[in-house]
Order: C-alpha cells, then structure tokens, then sequence
C-alpha cells in the first residue's frame, strides 16, 4: 500500500487505507479530509503531485477541482442572499440589465443556481473564457433553449460566469475577490478562485486518464462541459496558465482536501465553523429547498439541485473532472473532501462515493463513543 501522509482519527482508518489503495491501484496522487463538528478527524495526503512522479505531494499541495468550485460560488451567493442583498426569486436583470436581451426577462436568480435557466452551453471558444467581460456579454445576448424553470441542463461552465456577474454587480468583486474576503479568508481556508503566480509552485498539473493525452476532452458524457467540439474543455487548457489566472467560478478553483472541506463545513455546521460565523443556520438550509427534480437534459440522468448543490437525500455537494468530490450531511455534520490529480473515466470512477462509505464507518463509531 502507499505510504500515507497527514493524521487522522482511528475510527476513520478505513478513510485513509482508501486513499492509499487508489494510489497503490495506479493514481499519481491526491488528498481526503474528513471533518466533522467543524474539526478534521481525517487530513491525509498521498503520492505525487506530477506525472513524473518527481515531486512528493505536500501537506500545501493544491489541485484544481474543476467543477467542484461551483460550490465555492454557491456559498458566495448563499451569504449575499443570507445578507438581504441578493434575492433568489428576483429577476436576474434586476441586478444585470444587460441580461434581460434575448427573452430572458422572466430568468430568476434561483434558475441560475439549479441549472434550470436553459443556457447550459458554452457557445464561445475557450480562450473567451479567460476575459470575463466578454464572457458575460456573450451570455447576456444569449436567448434560453428552454422556458426557464421549466426544465434542467447542466450548466458545466455557464454558471460560474451567470452568477458571478451577479455577484460582481452587487458587490464590485469578482467571485473571487468576494470568496477570499467574506468565505476563505475568516475560516483561513487555503482554496482559490484566479490563482496567483506565487502559489504555482504548490500546483499538481491534472494527469489525463490511463491511455488518454492532454487532448481529452470534458463533455457531456463526463457531465463537465459544453458538449459542443468547438469548445470542448481539454486538459492541456485546464492545466493551462492562463486558466490559472482566471475567473472561471464554474470550474478553475485550486484547493487541497482540508480547505474544501474546511469551507463546506459551513453547511454541515448551521453557518459556524471554528467560532467564525459565515452563514445563519436559515442560510444553510436554503442550499437544501429543492429547485428541480428529473432528468437533466444535459448530463442525461435523474439529477435534484438545490440552490447551487446537489441534493443526495439528506447530503449535498458536487464533483469535478477528473474525480474531486466534496459531500456534505448536516445531518451529521460531517463534510467530507477528496482531492486528485488523477483523472479517471467517469463511468468507471467511484473513488469519491467510495470514500463517503468509509467515512460513514468512521462515523458509526464516533457516535457509538
């Protein structure tokens, strides 16, 4: 087995001699965090943080999560909607005039954050990504491909652009700038959203999956982004500078396994994690009110979206690319993390739920304690 590093509750041992099993079975490298009551009982890392398997992966180690940084977004919307600045059943041109163009006057803020505001895909190239003006204008004049509310498809990279430019035309931050202040910052959570130049040493590049180059590509059947081939998402952008330096608050967040799961323990906590208070219990239970239930017309599959998450009966989260996974149960206060380097193909990648079971065993114990 590979050797593990960091420390953990030995009532969670089965957690940690997952994460080693994965790397012994193959992968590069990647980090779990389990906490629970807003306190880790599980902090470990194993393997490499390169292809080459050169460069030990480090208690700082970051990775990008892709599509788990939708729900970093969320929490940002969720503390502007629990301030009384955004409201979830406003027109979204309340807050964005330019965006009521093309029939979307009826748009409401909640469709942007359920994917049920039928602007699912990405019609731009991928370079456009990295200017956020002409992103969001782009999206501004799009017209909806359904009646919005109506119906759900997963808006792989839309989103982050839809909802941070609410944010930015409450606030005058980006999504970035707002998370570091009012989220990352308080809870000292080191996850990122426009990554710096003076943290790319702590970068693990994203390794394709077994047979596959930097030319995979993310799609709809992989339920991370625009299925169009024109603007297929590929890992040689991912692992890109310029995605680095980005805003892309669907997909281009950097964080380790301790800090994703350090800042969704807000909502496993009722808004309060280690005497710092983000969010109100009401706040945090909003993620939870159900916005759809059925098939999502992208991903092709029976989805439930809260505001900004998926619902997994009483649990909530979401995943990335490549197999990032954060899972969240209030019930149990619980928040656990799963960060890698190493993409696998979607249909044959568990690691994540996995990981949910073993903590799950863990938790059986400390209850029983």
């Amino acid at each position: 087995m590979a050797d593990i590093q960091g420390s953990y509750d030995e009532l969670f041992t089965a957690v940690p001699s997952a994460l080693a099993g994965f790397v012994a079975d193959g992968d590069v490298g990647g980090a779990v965090a389990v906490f629970v009551d807003g306190k880790p009982v599980v902090d470990v890392w194993a393997g490499f943080a390169d292809a080459g398997r050169t460069r030990a992966w480090e208690r700082d180690t970051i990775v990008n999560v892709y599509s788990l940084t939708k729900t970093m977004t969320a929490l940002c919307a969720l503390v502007l909607i629990d301030r009384g600045r955004l409201d979830p059943d406003a027109p979204v041109a309340r807050y964005w005039p330019e965006f009521a163009a093309a029939g979307k006057r009826h748009v409401l803020v909640r469709h942007l954050l359920s994917h049920t505001a039928g602007l699912p895909d990405w019609e731009g190239p991928v370079e456009e990504l990295y200017d956020w003006t002409a992103a969001t204008a782009r999206l501004a004049g799009q017209a909806p491909q359904w009646e919005p509310g109506t119906a759900a498809g997963y808006h792989s990279l839309t989103q982050g652009f839809l909802v941070g430019e609410v944010l930015r035309r409450i606030t005058g931050r980006t999504v970035g700038e707002f998370f570091a202040a009012e989220v990352a910052g308080p809870l000292g959570a080191d996850f990122h959203l426009g990554l710096g130049p003076e943290h790319d040493g702590r970068v693990a590049l994203t390794v394709p999956p077994p047979g596959r180059d930097e030319e995979y590509t993310a799609g709809a059947a992989n339920s991370d982004a625009a299925p169009t081939a024109a603007t297929a998402l590929r890992v040689r952008d991912g692992n890109g500078l310029a995605w680095r330096r980005a805003q892309i608050p669907a997909a281009s967040g950097y964080g380790n396994a301790r800090s994703v799961a350090l800042a969704q323990s807000l909502l496993a906590c009722g808004g309060t994690v280690g005497g710092v208070r983000v969010l109100s219990p009401e706040g945090c239970e909003r993620a939870r009110e159900v916005q759809f239930e059925g098939e999502d017309r992208i991903l092709r599959m029976p989805a439930r979206y809260g505001l900004g998450y998926g619902l997994f009966g009483n649990a909530l989260g979401w995943g990335g690319w490549g197999g990032a996974l954060v899972w969240v149960d209030p019930d149990e206060r619980l928040a656990l993390a799963y960060v890698t380097n190493q993409m696998r193909e979607p249909a044959a990648d568990n690691r994540g739920m996995e990981l949910v079971m073993a903590a799950q065993d863990g938790l059986t114990g400390l209850r029983a304690t």
